[in-house]
């Protein structure tokens, strides 16, 4: 479903009992590689434009936010009657904050112990400590060098995860008692909003670092509040299915098309990336709801959608390391290939043992906790 919702889920059921969705859950892991693919080969090249492969896989991060909206509805908008916002955001916060502690934890530790830095990341203790206090706490800190004026300097990816919790938040305090229909034109007012923006920097890829931390709200919005009024409208709309690869191929295209230049001032490429998240990306998504993995291709999707948020949130801090070992050791372009062909499987196993060893465990005990104490 989407980068934060729950991979533990049954074959085909939910914990709940309900209906699982494997596809989207295999598609929610697909968005989540094509994130890692696109950060790996974009620093084996330097980030030059024409040599990225994957040049609009940062579309994934909206592709998640809109899965997460129709999880959240799908998981928890039958349960009010008998949930309180506090448990929900516990619940939420059981579900999420363990690996964003573990990311928060393995960014500060490339950050002290990385062997190609040299003395970009020369900093003093004090401010260290104070921008591992707040990122484990999932709020933006002060910059620091040699991280793009990212505001969670020790885990990149960890800034769409503030904006999940804040459509969480949301979510919990108005956005529940909305009727479809006001989510609807919701959707239609942030979604015009999103081109204008998108539009004007000819881009969507921002919000990450503070210079346009303005622009993550505002990426959340449409997607987020779409999500949700697709599962709210799901059963009236036509049903179509397509299967996980054919979706999956379909979102592969998408982030490779390759970048637009403007013509006659038309910034072409912000609309592109807008009209990918406005048109395209509710139409996956609502296919993938109504299609079935089969039973070939069930365990893949399961293992995918597993294997997605953590490998979303852990792979930054290692490929930090991997930035400065191309920018400052300057690898032959075939040692560069060979490193980064193999840090994919790396970082699948890396992904899976902080999900079996570290994910899965904190949460089934503070599960456990949480449900005697209520």
């Amino acid at each position: 479903m989407q980068t934060t919702a729950d991979p533990d889920l049954a074959v085909d059921r939910t914990a709940n009992g309900k209906q699982h969705f494997e596809v989207l859950d295999g598609l929610r892991g697909t968005a989540a590689m094509l994130v890692v693919l696109f950060h790996i080969q974009g620093i084996t090249v330097s980030w030059e434009g024409a040599r990225i492969i994957l040049h609009h896989a940062i579309l994934a991060v909206d592709f998640f936010f809109m899965l997460s909206g129709f999880v959240i509805g799908y998981a928890y908008d039958d349960r009010w009657d008998r949930m309180t916002v506090m448990q929900f955001m516990r619940l939420r916060l059981i579900r999420l904050h363990p690996l964003v502690i573990l990311g928060t934890l393995l960014g500060f530790v490339s950050y002290l112990v990385d062997p190609f830095a040299g003395n970009a990341q020369t900093v003093p203790i004090r401010e260290l400590l104070v921008a591992l206090s707040l990122g484990l706490l999932l709020l933006p800190s002060p910059m620091l060098p040699n991280r793009w004026g990212d505001t969670h300097p020790f885990n990149g990816p960890c800034w769409s995860l503030l904006q999940e919790y804040i459509g969480n938040i949301v979510y919990a305090l108005a956005l529940r008692h909305m009727r479809a229909r006001t989510l609807g034109a919701l959707a239609v007012l942030s979604g015009v909003l999103l081109i204008a923006c998108t539009a004007t920097l000819d881009s969507i890829d921002q919000g990450s670092a503070w210079p346009s931390f303005w622009m993550a709200p505002v990426r959340l919005c449409f997607p987020f509040v779409t999500g949700l009024w697709l599962y709210r409208v799901r059963d009236r709309l036509p049903s179509i299915r397509l299967g996980w690869v054919p979706l999956s191929l379909l979102l592969t295209g998408i982030a490779a098309f390759p970048t637009l230049k403007p013509v006659a001032g038309i910034p072409l490429n912000g609309l592109y990336e807008a009209l990918c998240v406005i048109l395209l990306f509710p139409l996956i998504v609502h296919a993938g709801s109504h299609s079935k993995a089969g039973p070939g291709m069930m365990g893949l999707c399961k293992a995918s959608g597993r294997i997605s948020y953590p490998i979303y949130i852990t792979h930054f801090p290692f490929l930090y390391i991997w930035m400065n070992y191309v920018a400052n050791e300057k690898p032959s372009p075939a040692r560069m290939a060979t490193i980064g062909v193999a840090l994919v499987p790396f970082l699948i196993i890396a992904a899976w043992a902080a999900y079996r060893f570290w994910d899965e465990p904190i949460r089934t005990r503070l599960r456990t906790a949480f449900l005697k104490r209520a």
